[in-house]
C-alpha cells in the first residue's frame, strides 16, 4: 500500500506540476482569453445579470427538462466552493507563501475564459434521453463533437471514480476530521448525518438536489463571507500589507514573509495554480454537467453564467480565506491545511472554541454541497454509458461511499483523488482546443440574434 500510495504520489507531482496540467490549463485559459477578446472584462456586467437575474431561493423545479440558470449556477458552484477553498487555500500559503494567492488569481482570470467555453459545447451539445431527460457534459461533446467514443468513455470513467466514488469520500472525511476537532464527534455519528442528509438529497433526483443547491449555496457563502469580513474590518489596518504580502510574494516570496516561508517564485506558482485550478475547477470538466441542462436560448448565456461561479470561489470565497490568514498574522511556517484556516478564524473571533466551530460548520455545508454536486456530474456520466439502468445502484454505492469516507482516512485516497482529477481534464481540454471554433460561433450568434441583451427561457431543449 505504501509503495502504491508513493508511486500515485510522485505521477500527482508531475500531473499537477509545471510541467504538466498547470501549463496546459493556464494555455488554454489565454487562448480562449485572447479569442474571445477578453471576455470576462468586457461583459462582466452583462455576466452578473445573467447569472443573478432570476436568483431565488425558490425556484421553478427542475426535473427532466432541466434547471433555471440560478439552479444550474448554485449547483456548479456546490461543486467548486468546498474544501479547496478552506483547507487548500491554506495549504497553498503554507507550501507557496502569500504570493501563491496572487498565482490564484491568475489562473482564475484566465479560467474563466475556459469554463466559458465548457459551457457553452455542453449547451451545444446536450441530448435527450429516451425518457425526455436532458443531458450534457464533456462525454457528450467529445463523442459528438471530436467523433471520439474512446476519448468519451475514459473521459465518463475518470470523472465517475474521481468524483462519485473517491471525491465523496474525501469530502465526508474532511466534514468527520472538522467535527471531531470542533466538537469531538465521533465518525460514527457525522456517517449516519452524512448518510441520511445526502441520501434523502440524492435519491429525491434532480428536482431535489437542485432545490437543494440553491438554497445552500447563497447561504453558506454569505455565512462564511460575513464571518470573514467581520475579522477583516476588525484587522482594517493589517489589509494594506496583505496586498503587499500578496503581490510581493508572487516574486519573492521569502521577502514577503521575513524568511518564515523559504519557497521560491517557482513553488509560490505551482502551488497557487494548481490548488486555484483544483478549486475552481475551470478546465477539469466537471462544472459543464450543470450547466447543460440550463434552459436558456443561446448557448452563450451560459457561458456567461459560468464565468461567475469561478468569480465567486476564487475571488469572494476563497480570498476570504486568505485575507483572514494574513490579517491575523497566523502564518507560522509550520501550520497547514484546515489547521491553519481553523487558527485564523480562532484568531480573529478572539476564542478558539467559537473560531473552530465556525470553520467546522461551514466545511460541512461547503463539503455536503460539493458532495451533491459531484454526484450529479458523475450520474450523467453512468447515464452517457448506460442510460436509466444501474442509477438506483449507483445511488446507493455513492451513499456507501460517503459513509466510509467518514471513518476512513488514508493517503492514498486523497492521491488518488488527485489523479483521476488530472487525468480527466486531459480528454476535456483536446475537446476543448479541437471545438473551439464553435464556442466563438456561439458567441457571435447570441450578440447578432438577442432582443436587448435578454433571453427569455426557451422551450426548445435540443443542440
Amino acid at each position: 500500500m505504501g509503495t502504491l500510495s508513493q508511486l500515485v504520489s510522485e505521477a500527482n507531482g508531475f500531473l499537477w506540476g509545471v510541467y504538466g496540467l498547470i501549463p496546459l490549463l493556464v494555455g488554454t485559459g489565454i487562448y480562449f482569453t485572447w479569442k474571445l477578446r477578453f471576455l470576462q472584462i468586457r461583459r462582466f456586467r452583462e455576466l452578473w445579470k445573467q447569472a443573478f437575474g432570476g436568483m431565488t431561493l425558490f425556484g421553478e423545479p427542475a426535473g427532466h427538462h432541466g434547471m433555471t440558470q440560478f439552479q444550474s449556477l448554485a449547483m456548479a458552484v456546490a461543486a467548486q466552493v468546498g474544501t479547496g477553498n478552506l483547507a487548500g487555500a491554506a495549504t497553498a500559503i503554507a507550501m507557496g507563501g502569500p504570493g501563491a494567492i496572487f498565482w490564484m488569481w491568475i489562473a482564475a482570470f484566465f479560467g474563466m475564459a475556459t469554463i466559458f467555453a465548457e459551457a457553452v459545447l455542453a449547451q451545444l451539445y446536450r441530448t435527450k434521453s429516451e425518457d425526455g431527460r436532458i443531458l450534457g457534459g464533456p462525454a457528450y461533446y467529445i463523442a459528438k463533437g471530436l467523433g471520439s467514443k474512446a476519448l468519451a468513455a475514459f473521459f465518463g470513467v475518470a470523472i465517475i471514480v474521481a468524483l462519485g466514488f473517491i471525491g465523496t469520500m474525501v469530502q465526508s472525511n474532511s466534514i468527520a476530521d472538522s467535527l471531531h476537532v470542533a466538537f469531538s464527534l465521533p465518525p460514527w455519528c457525522t456517517a449516519i448525518v452524512l448518510a441520511v442528509c445526502g441520501g434523502f438529497v440524492i435519491l429525491g433526483d434532480t428536482h431535489r438536489m437542485a432545490a437543494t443547491a440553491e438554497k445552500i449555496v447563497p447561504l453558506m457563502a454569505l455565512f462564511y463571507i460575513a464571518g470573514g469580513l467581520l475579522i477583516v474590518f476588525w484587522y482594517i489596518e493589517e489589509l494594506p500589507n496583505a496586498l503587499r504580502m500578496i503581490v510581493v510574494g508572487a516574486f519573492d516570496p521569502s521577502a514577503a514573509t521575513g524568511g518564515i516561508i523559504g519557497a521560491g517564485v517557482k513553488e509560490a506558482m505551482r502551488y497557487g495554480v494548481a490548488r486555484g485550478l483544483f478549486s475552481n475547477e475551470a478546465g477539469m470538466g466537471s462544472t459543464p454537467h450543470a450547466h447543460a441542462v440550463a434552459r436558456v436560448k443561446y448557448p452563450a448565456e451560459q457561458g456567461f453564467v459560468a464565468i461567475m461561479g469561478v468569480f465567486i470561489d476564487t475571488f469572494v470565497v476563497l480570498n476570504m480565506t486568505a485575507f483572514v490568514i494574513f490579517v491575523t498574522s497566523s502564518l507560522d511556517g509550520s501550520t497547514t491545511g484546515i489547521a491553519l484556516t481553523q487558527k485564523a478564524f480562532a484568531a480573529g473571533f478572539g476564542s478558539e472554541f467559537f473560531g473552530y466551530a465556525f470553520v467546522a460548520i461551514c466545511l460541512f455545508f461547503f463539503a455536503f454541497s460539493t458532495i451533491i454536486g459531484w454526484y450529479f456530474f458523475a450520474e450523467q456520466n453512468v447515464r452517457y454509458f448506460f442510460g436509466a439502468r444501474f442509477i438506483q445502484e449507483f445511488r446507493f454505492l455513492v451513499i456507501g461511499f460517503i459513509i466510509l469516507g467518514a471513518f476512513l482516512k488514508v493517503d492514498l485516497v486523497w492521491e488518488l483523488a488527485d489523479f483521476f482529477n488530472g487525468i480527466m481534464v486531459i480528454p476535456n481540454l483536446i475537446a476543448l482546443w479541437g471545438l473551439s471554433r464553435l464556442v466563438s460561433k456561439a458567441l457571435k450568434d447570441y450578440d447578432e440574434k438577442r432582443p436587448d441583451g435578454l433571453s427569455p427561457y426557451s422551450d426548445d431543449y435540443s443542440a
